[in-house]
């Protein structure tokens, strides 16, 4: 009985809703709101509102609320949003009330007249705050205007998309372009100084453009009609057309607002985030124009005009030599039909560029690492983007091999070109009228709708042309040397996707540039056998071959378009150490290894697809048979298995197996040296010395005699064998000069390394050893054991490579090693120094 009279009441029941409507509670907060002059008061019931309309379940409870205006009074009364909270609660307050709006209760917050909305204050107030500097608010505000374009009103849809509600767009991009502008500044001063702290600020700036970007996708899939058309129109008129395009060219001038790293960018991201149709063969078609066609009135632009006449396309003055996008005919034709191109044919001092796509590949042939970087990125954006026509990536010269594949196979299936030896052509007359007519209706959109006049392809002109160009620009971005491995990586991926199905496309020349670059690789990487770290060579090359097939085999490019936006990082030890360090030298090999595995793939990729073709095979350095009839990259590169340690080695004489020498262990000592070294002032200590290689290790050992035990020693001191370069002093013949370089290398541990030039942990340094000797024999005798242990050593790390390497297949690579008899009366550094 009395647990009844204590009964908990159900405080958000529709009872309890209809005693607090019943007694007019809502009409008496309007009340105190207008005779309160304090902001605590408006504050308080804001708050309350927000959590009484958060927690409303029933249908019925909505409907009591909202059916009033007291609702639509609390919307519009002039609160003072000088103070920040205050206004924070007003926002939240209006995004509760728009996360219950439906198709039902939408209504009870508008006003119309003849069937037309006229009035609809939740809406116009809250965008008012859109582009207000609190990003807590903006966030806010931009969910709100989502819950009532994802309601699907139609008389709703129309309101927000007419005059002056639709100004909220232009807004939208207009804010947007003022973050791209300082984004370009925060940019640009990054690579003035590379050592500034931008990296934080630049990060933000990305994240929150992305943001933008995803919130318009947003606005878009909302379904409203002719948002996307007006949003299209508006990235293009205050946007890409007048700042981000003309960016774009090799010399663009000094007042252009954004510059070409952060203009490719910027590109990327709204090809890969806004998914519009129109938009992306907009800007595909963009890039059939010349850079003038944009720069002009680029003022009005900005200001949302676009103009009525025509930039119309000078033609070139010899009339002899018809401008083809940047190629002139004549060489085009080349391209097209010879075997002995060179390079240099396509991009030319004497060719001009006159087309935006000219600039991209004329970026990757001569452009720095970002430049590579960055158009490379916009090449693989475009061919990723399932909203570009297939037509424009032919036209683009990226159509990927499978597209190619199926377009012609559906060619045939309707009796165009039917014969085999049609099927795989790309110049017949049906596939270039095609080809012509599709794409100078996109360039016909673009003059139309946006005043941009672009000049058509050349009769004659067909996708194999600009596919070529593209194939030979991949080509002479891998026989770059200047260019960092992993951007080489982003070239290997898109070279992977353009494998082309015609010989006519990829002849002799492109597979001996491949192949001399792969020469030049290989002579790279058998110097570092006798460089400084040939003990860790097989295993960076079996982690950096996972990486780059990791890279290459990958459904996206190896790099994100935002890692264009910073500039490379510096070698961990760049300011740090000089430059004759070992850890300097150990960054430089694992260089040549990332090179080696990116052009390795490539050369395979090339050899695989011909393989698979009836006609000669050109035949590169490897004997390439796992690549045949299509077999896939292996995991691991073909390298050999470690050989036996000899019976008559200094190793199996010491008693040393597989697993190296450890401090503290017992060995022989067969052909040992005395010697004095002092590793603190005035501690001169006695040893016994050693060189001794195990397979692709070695070690200099520093042991101390066992007094009961004749010719047996303990391991004091270990120390690696490679990079030691070893030198007898000048002036005391007894003395012999050893670098002691670390164990590991900082590079391959990432907490170890050095971002930016600012160190996580103290750079390791090489030790300087000086080994006194009891006469001048004793010195030599322990050079020359070095030497000779190194150069097995070096042989070893040579032969697990060869079946990789292919020694034997042309690449003739002297013998730098020295004789002990050479080397015992030289006093200079020997040929294993870095």
């Amino acid at each position: 009985m009395w647990s009844s009279l204590w009964r908990s009441r159900d405080r958000f029941s529709l009872d309890e809703l209809r005693f607090f409507m019943e007694r007019q509670v809502m009409g008496e907060f309007v009340r105190i709101l207008k005779v309160s002059r304090t902001v605590s008061v408006s504050r308080q019931l804001l708050q309350t509102m927000s959590i009484m309309i958060q927690n409303l379940k029933s249908e019925h409870a909505i409907y009591y609320l909202f059916s009033n205006e007291h609702i639509n009074f609390l919307i519009t009364y002039a609160f003072d949003f000088k103070n920040e909270e205050l206004l924070s609660y007003y926002i939240s307050f209006l995004r509760a009330i728009s996360v219950k709006l439906d198709k039902n209760t939408i209504s009870l917050f508008v006003k119309t007249q003849n069937e037309e909305v006229v009035s609809f204050p939740l809406y116009v107030e809250a965008i008012r705050f859109a582009f207000h500097e609190e990003n807590m608010i903006r966030t806010a505000v931009r969910a709100l205007t989502l819950n009532v374009y994802h309601v699907g009103d139609e008389s709703v849809n129309r309101f927000v998309v007419k005059a002056p509600h639709a100004d909220y767009f232009s807004n939208l991009l207009t804010y947007f372009r003022k973050q791209c502008i300082d984004l370009n500044g925060l940019v640009s001063e990054t690579l003035k100084n590379p050592d500034s702290d931008t990296t934080t600020a630049i990060l933000a700036a990305v994240d929150e453009i992305e943001d933008d970007l995803y919130y318009i996708s947003d606005v878009i899939s909302a379904g409203i009609p002719d948002v996307g058309r007006l949003i299209t129109d508006k990235i293009m008129q205050l946007l890409i057309l007048p700042l981000l395009l003309p960016s774009l060219q090799l010399d663009a001038a000094n007042d252009i607002q954004i510059g070409a790293i952060t203009s490719l960018y910027l590109l990327c991201c709204i090809l890969r985030i806004v998914k519009i149709k129109d938009l992306a063969n907009t800007i595909a078609a963009a890039l059939f124009c010349s850079p003038e066609a944009f720069i002009a009135d680029s003022e009005t632009k900005l200001n949302g005009y676009v103009p009525d006449h025509v930039h119309e396309i000078q033609q070139p003055e010899n009339e002899n030599v018809i401008e083809v996008n940047g190629c002139s005919k004549q060489i085009m034709q080349s391209l097209s039909s010879s075997s002995q191109v060179r390079t240099e044919d396509i991009f030319s001092k004497g060719v001009s560029h006159s087309t935006l796509r000219d600039a991209l590949l004329s970026y990757i042939t001569v452009g720095d690492d970002l430049q590579v970087l960055g158009s490379l990125s916009m090449l693989a954006t475009l061919l990723q983007t399932k909203e570009l026509d297939e037509i424009m990536l032919d036209a683009l010269g990226i159509l990927p091999q499978r597209k190619q594949h199926k377009k012609l196979l559906l060619q045939a299936l309707v009796g165009e070109d039917s014969r085999e030896d049609q099927l795989f052509s790309l110049g017949s007359s049906s596939i270039r009228d095609e080809f012509n007519c599709e794409l100078d209706g996109h360039l016909q959109t673009l003059k139309d709708q946006y005043g941009v006049a672009c000049s058509s392809l050349e009769l004659g002109t067909t996708p194999s042309a600009h596919r070529f160009q593209v194939l030979h620009t991949l080509v002479s971005l891998f026989c770059r040397s200047n260019i960092s491995p992993e951007t080489l990586w982003d070239g290997g991926w898109l070279f992977r996707q353009l494998l082309p199905y015609s010989e006519a496309e990829f002849n002799s020349q492109h597979l001996k540039l491949l192949k001399d670059s792969y020469k030049n690789c290989t002579c790279a990487l058998l110097e570092e056998t006798r460089g400084t770290w040939p003990d860790l060579l097989v295993s960076i090359l079996r982690d950096e071959w996972k990486k780059c097939k990791r890279a290459m085999e990958a459904s996206s490019p190896p790099k994100e378009p935002k890692c264009i936006l910073f500039p490379l990082e510096k070698s961990s030890a760049d300011d740090v150490l000089p430059s004759e360090s070992s850890i300097i030298s150990g960054e430089k090999m694992c260089k040549v290894v990332k090179e080696f595995c990116c052009v390795s793939f490539c050369t395979f990729t090339v050899s695989n697809f011909l393989f698979s073709f009836p006609f000669q095979v050109f035949v590169l350095l490897h004997q390439l048979h796992i690549f045949s009839l299509g077999r896939a990259l292996p995991d691991q590169p073909p390298t050999c298995l470690p050989s036996d340690i000899p019976e008559n080695s200094r190793a199996r004489t010491a008693g040393l197996d597989a697993s190296g020498p450890k401090l503290g262990a017992e060995l022989r000592l067969v052909d040992a040296v005395p010697c004095r070294i002092a590793f603190e002032r005035g501690k001169e200590r006695h040893f016994c010395f050693l060189a001794i290689s195990v397979g692709t290790s070695g070690w200099i050992l520093l042991a101390e005699e066992l007094p009961l035990k004749k010719h047996y020693g303990i391991i004091r001191i270990v120390a690696p064998l490679a990079g030691s370069n070893p030198t007898i002093d000048e002036k005391h013949s007894r003395w012999l000069h050893l670098r002691i370089r670390p164990s590991t290398l900082p590079v391959l541990d990432p907490a170890k390394s050095i971002t930016h030039g600012k160190a996580k942990t103290k750079a390791l340094v090489d030790g300087r050893w000086t080994l006194a000797f009891r006469d001048d024999e004793s010195c030599k005798t322990a050079l020359s054991m070095i030497i000779e242990e190194f150069d097995l050593q070096s042989s070893e790390v040579k032969r697990r490579l060869n079946s990789l390497l292919n020694i034997e297949g042309g690449i003739d690579v002297p013998d730098t090693s020295l004789q002990p008899s050479e080397a015992s009366s030289s006093t200079q550094t020997p040929s294993n120094s870095s």
